[in-house]
């Protein structure tokens, strides 16, 4: 039995609009992939509007590393190639034809083949993109060799996906995938499980890794915190992190020889009248899951969580890395003399509010930021919340102040953006934090490239 690593900071922010464990099928009428979604990929396009498509089918590669290709998760015709400002590459759009062609490259058993063979079937099938690097949160380099690989197999953000019911009927192709991955580093391949809420024996009985059992508030199921607490990582050192979604995907490609773009993503949120789980496609237009499924209140609607998701459009179209829909209200309306008035409806970080004598309340909320910008104060806050060893004020302050020295020495190699989801949801500044981080990681990149 594994020791159990406990995550003694952090936060539960428990919302309104859980998933409902139904699963319903959905087959998407339209498909994006956006290179916006990829750091640091510079896109060169390889197919035009009209061009028919298999799933598997090049659609762009990165300017700069020509061997990373992006490919179509369904078969159909190109129907849009969307630019923006100074011609960016912002999306194709693919009209799925329903009839799943696929490019075949091969089925084979990844534990008889050679770390070569594996990277070289990942990369043509463009299923290599699903596998990120730390730091700086890119597409991992096919040449480099991580010291370590990590998967998170439980999820304890705001309404999160629960993984037990996502990998029901798929252990065959996760421990396929979990093989292949395995044959990608001379390190350990890291499945970290959540000691009390795992219960499939699909992540229970994962062989060929080391399973590490977690407890602890939001973010202990984030893989930063994960990497923290058992392999801190140094200047220099990389590893890889890929989802447990992902790694179906990455199996089923050994499996059938084919890209399976299929993914089962939460629909969650107090605006969404019925929320469930959808199997559907990677890069799903949502309009196509939520239409009639809404309040008719003005809603914002997030690819991802509350915390560390991205806005998108009504229409807009699913990130590649997310499985998570969340709608909620948009904050339009300002509540008459704000926290002055007790209110028990209402969530905070901070005594300000009655929540802390119901803690195991759900929450409505909205979007309103409840303040404006003004400038850090120095309150001991952070650090109460942030499960790192790292003075996370003076590293914001470093990355800032664009002063390399600071930055590597308060461990800016340990964190990406979305570790500072956190620090950004109870900080009283109302300081983009995410942000500042994710602009310091890309600023070091691009200077120590």
């Amino acid at each position: 039995m594994s020791t159990i690593t406990t995550i003694k900071k952090g936060l539960d922010i428990k919302l309104v609009g859980e998933a409902e464990k139904t699963l319903t099928e959905v087959q998407a009428k339209h498909v994006a992939i956006k290179p916006t979604d990829f750091t640091g990929c510079f896109p060169k396009i390889l197919v035009n509007e009209g061009d028919p498509v298999k799933a598997g089918t090049p659609l762009f590669h990165d300017k700069n590393r020509h061997e990373l290709i992006f490919t179509s998760p369904v078969s159909g015709i190109v129907s849009e190639v969307k630019r923006g400002a100074k011609r960016k590459l912002l999306e194709i759009i693919i009209e799925n034809d329903k009839k799943y062609e696929a490019i075949n490259f091969g089925a084979s058993n990844p534990t008889k083949l050679d770390k070569s063979d594996i990277t070289k079937k990942l990369v043509q099938s463009g299923i290599w993109t699903l596998i990120r690097q730390r730091p700086y949160s890119i597409i991992a380099n096919p040449v480099h060799e991580p010291k370590a690989i990590f998967i998170s197999g439980f999820d304890n953000g705001p309404l999160g996906s629960d993984y037990d019911f996502v990998l029901h009927g798929k252990g065959e192709a996760f421990q396929t995938g979990l093989d292949a991955l395995a044959k990608l580093t001379k390190g350990k391949v890291h499945l970290n499980l959540h000691a009390d809420l795992t219960k499939t024996k699909v992540l229970l009985n994962s062989q060929n890794v080391q399973i590490n059992m977690f407890r602890g508030k939001f973010p202990s199921g984030m893989v930063g915190p994960q990497i923290a607490a058992l392999d801190p990582m140094n200047k220099g050192e990389i590893v890889w992190v890929v989802n447990v979604q992902d790694v179906v995907t990455i199996g089923n490609l050994f499996l059938t020889g084919k890209l399976v773009g299929d993914k089962v993503i939460a629909l969650t949120g107090s605006e969404v009248t019925k929320p469930r789980y959808i199997k559907t496609q990677y890069g799903v237009c949502i309009h196509e899951l939520l239409k009639d499924h809404v309040s008719d209140a003005e809603k914002r609607y997030i690819s991802g969580n509350a915390l560390t998701g991205t806005q998108i459009e009504s229409n807009g179209f699913l990130g590649m890395y997310d499985h998570q829909i969340t709608v909620l209200p948009e904050g339009t309306e300002s509540r008459f003399l704000g926290w002055l008035l007790p209110n028990f409806d209402v969530f905070s970080y901070y005594r300000t509010m009655f929540s802390w004598l119901t803690p195991g309340k759900k929450y409505k909320l909205n979007t309103n930021m409840n303040g404006g910008l003004r400038a850090f104060v120095v309150t001991g806050k952070f650090e109460q919340v942030f499960p790192f060893d790292i003075y996370p004020m003076q590293l914001i302050k470093a990355v800032l102040a664009e002063d390399i020295d600071q930055m590597e020495q308060l461990g800016i190699y340990e964190v990406e953006a979305e570790d500072f989801a956190l620090i950004e949801f109870i900080s009283t500044s109302k300081v983009e934090i995410q942000s500042i981080i994710a602009n310091g990681l890309e600023f070091l990149r691009k200077e120590l490239s």
